[in-house]
Order: structure tokens, then C-alpha cells, then sequence
């Protein structure tokens, strides 16, 4: 009975409480770190994702402003959350990355079969002893360390090096316009500071809701690539608030959480590749329609995603030549001349800030063949 009682969220509903908390039904003026900690991170498998996330949702942006945050180490790329690059705070990158060690162990299990004989403990203490020498890339571990198992799978050493230590990604890396290969050294080492107790598992919750919710238990194990989540909501239920989705899934929220009118305007923008919108929830509905499922990539290869009225409506690449700087967007359905322009203005604001070139072009067309 108690079920039947509980108010129901329709995917609009759910649509901009999410754009609100994830600052994009309007851009904010807060400075760069802080949205970073409101965040709980950027998703940042390549380098410049993070930049363009902060753009859609920052009033202002500047791109060298979250460089000077890596520079000065208040900011980091390390491995966390669905055992994916992060840009993390400093004080996330210390405490979420132990919080989801369970998942970097069953990632080192899958490498299992190249690590016959390798004792596991010898070898983070090998590695930290490298890395914490001087940064090093994974082949210079890999390199190292078949020194001492030349019996094993040379990569599986270093993935195992990679899962036990908590290794950021030290600059030039993730700089804006400047490039650098991958070099490691331990989180600690980098921040100058000691170990820090895992950020636990009811606080974590809570922080998601902020920047994620209303969401489910399933929603949250999928953002956070962690197991058996269901005990802690069972345990925050009494400080919580509880909805309905238009399926009947159960969804949990803070009480003082912002949930706009379904019918609040929704401007357009561009996401970049990985953007945790898409995949913060186990059910991305409140994102993407179920007509566009699957089309913001294909197969290993991720798109930008232009949204509209706050859900996927196109994708887009940016195409940067000597001095000219060409946004293409491809329509996964119809435009009306209205939205047309509005994503058009956006896309200039993008090229704008976001492009050392001095000429700049918007077009819609095709750059993705989907096989239906």
C-alpha cells in the first residue's frame, strides 16, 4: 500500500531535476573547483572533456582556469569511479579512490592469468618505490617490473601496479593546448599528503543525490561502478525522500534537493564525450529518448551530444584546421528553425571560447553512419 502512496516522477520531471543539479538548466557562477567537488568529478577518458563539461555549466569559463588547478595540484586525473579517468579535487582523488578499490580488484582479476606467481604485495611496493622516484609511464613499468617476474604477462604487471596504487596522471598531461604523454606517480606523492581514509559509502550516496538525483540504488551502482549499494539507502531511508519512476522502480532523493517544474525551459548544449549526464544512471531515459538509445556512440567511439529541450537531440565534432575552427552537428531526429538557431548560438559561445581559431563555421550535417 505503502508503494501505491508514492508520488511518481515522470522522465520529464526526472530530466530537469538532473539538468539543475549538474548546472546545466543555467550556467553558474561558482569557481571552477568548487563545481568540481559539487560534481563529484568530471569523466575525463580523453583530455580535453573536462574543459568542455565545465563550459556548458560554468558562467565564464575560462580554460586556463582548470589548468592552474592541475598545475597547482588542487586538481587532479586519476582513476575512480567506474574504474574511468576522473578529474577529481584533491581531497576526492585521496578519499574516492579506495572507496571503489573493490571494483580495481575485480578489474585486476580479469589480468588473473598473467600474474601466475607474482606476489601482489611485492610488487605495489616495487612500484610505488618507481613511481614515487620519478613519474613514470606504464611501459617504463612494465619495462621495471618484468626485471623481477620475467615469467609473467608483462602488460598484466602493469595493470596490477595500476589497480593496487593509486596513481594520478602528473602534467603537462590534461593541460589546455599543451600535450604530454601519460606519466604516473602515486596520488600521495603528487599532493604531498599522507593517506586518507576512504570516503564512506553513506556519504558518497548522499554527495551522488546532490549531483545526480532522484535516483535509484541500481542508478547509483552503475555511476559509481560498486556492488551491494542496497543496505546503505536501506539504512539513509529515514533522511530521505522516496518517488516513483513511470515504471514503478523506486527512486530515493534528498529532501531539500532541487526538483524544478517539469515544464521549466531547458536551453540547448554541448556535452562532450563521456559527460557523467550519460552515464550517471543505470536508466538513462531522463537523457536520452528511447528512440535515440545507443546513438551517442558506436561501438568503442563516443560522440558529443547536443542536447534540446534537455535530452539528446544531435551530436556534434569539433574540427579545428590552421586557423579555422568548424562545429559539426548531425540531427538525430527533426529540428525546428527555432532550435536550429538557438544551437547554432550555442555553438558559436563554444567556438568562442573554447577555439584559438580565428574563423569559425556552424554546420548541420552527417558524420555518423548508423547501421539500423
Amino acid at each position: 500500500m505503502a508503494a501505491t502512496n508514492t508520488p511518481v516522477l515522470s522522465t520529464r520531471a526526472l530530466n530537469r531535476a538532473t539538468l539543475e543539479r549538474q548546472l546545466l538548466l543555467r550556467r553558474a557562477a561558482v569557481p571552477v573547483r568548487e563545481a568540481i567537488g559539487r560534481l563529484v568529478g568530471l569523466q575525463a577518458q580523453n583530455t580535453r572533456p573536462p574543459y568542455f563539461q565545465l563550459f556548458s555549466r560554468l558562467e565564464g569559463f575560462d580554460p586556463a582556469a582548470l589548468s592552474a588547478l592541475m598545475e597547482s595540484r588542487e586538481v587532479v586525473r586519476i582513476v575512480t569511479l567506474r574504474s574511468t579517468i576522473h578529474t577529481h579535487t584533491a581531497e576526492d582523488a585521496l578519499t574516492l579512490r579506495p572507496l571503489v578499490q573493490p571494483a580495481r580488484d575485480r578489474e585486476l582479476h580479469m589480468f588473473r592469468s598473467g600474474l601466475t606467481g607474482v606476489d601482489l604485495d611485492r610488487l605495489a611496493s616495487l612500484a610505488r618505490d618507481l613511481v614515487e622516484e620519478r613519474p613514470r609511464t606504464m611501459k617504463e613499468l612494465r619495462e621495471e617490473l618484468f626485471v623481477h617476474w620475467p615469467d609473467a604477462d608483462p602488460r598484466a604487471l602493469a595493470v596490477a601496479a595500476r589497480c593496487r596504487l593509486p596513481l594520478v596522471q602528473v602534467t603537462p598531461r590534461g593541460l589546455w593546448g599543451r600535450s604530454g604523454q601519460v606519466a604516473l606517480t602515486t596520488a600521495e606523492h603528487w599532493l604531498d599528503r599522507p593517506p586518507q581514509p576512504p570516503a564512506t559509502p553513506d556519504a558518497t550516496v548522499l554527495r551522488y543525490l546532490r549531483a545526480f538525483g532522484p535516483a535509484s540504488v541500481k542508478d547509483m551502482q552503475t555511476w559509481a561502478g560498486l556492488t551491494r549499494m542496497r543496505e546503505v539507502f536501506d539504512r539513509l531511508r529515514p533522511g530521505l525522500v522516496t518517488f516513483r519512476d513511470e515504471h514503478g522502480v523506486e527512486l530515493f532523493d534528498l529532501p531539500d534537493a532541487p526538483r524544478p517544474d517539469p515544464g521549466t525551459p531547458a536551453p540547448a548544449r554541448f556535452l562532450p564525450e563521456f559527460d557523467n549526464l550519460l552515464l550517471g544512471h543505470a536508466d538513462r531515459t531522463r537523457v536520452i529518448p528511447p528512440a535515440f538509445k545507443g546513438r551517442n556512440g558506436v561501438g568503442n567511439q563516443s560522440y558529443g551530444t547536443v542536447l534540446a529541450d534537455g535530452f539528446l537531440a544531435a551530436l556534434w565534432r569539433l574540427d579545428e584546421t590552421g586557423d579555422t575552427a568548424v562545429v559539426t552537428v548531425q540531427a538525430l531526429g527533426r529540428l525546428d528553425r527555432a532550435t536550429r538557431e538557438e544551437i547554432t548560438r550555442e555553438a558559436v559561445d563554444l567556438l568562442t571560447v573554447m577555439s584559438p581559431a580565428h574563423a569559425y563555421d556552424v554546420r548541420f550535417g552527417t558524420f555518423v553512419d548508423f547501421d539500423d
